[in-house]
């Protein structure tokens, strides 16, 4: 079970980086029946919640250019 949410989660991380969705949708995506439990999930697995890893991402983004 541990691979399965590894898995998932790094799909989220790479989601939440290169795509334009919701954390509502990739949740729903990736088979978490509420955004709250998803954002729980990947909060405890990565360290920060899905709104700060998108920032982030985002940030990293714009020193690359």
């Amino acid at each position: 079970m541990q691979y399965i949410t590894q898995w998932r989660m790094n799909l989220a991380l790479t989601w939440l980086r290169k795509e334009d969705m919701s954390v509502a949708e990739l949740a729903n995506r990736l088979g978490y029946k509420s955004e709250a439990a998803f954002s729980r999930a990947f909060k405890r697995f990565i360290g920060v919640s899905p709104g700060v890893a998108r920032r982030n991402a985002h940030i990293a983004n714009n020193k690359d250019a």
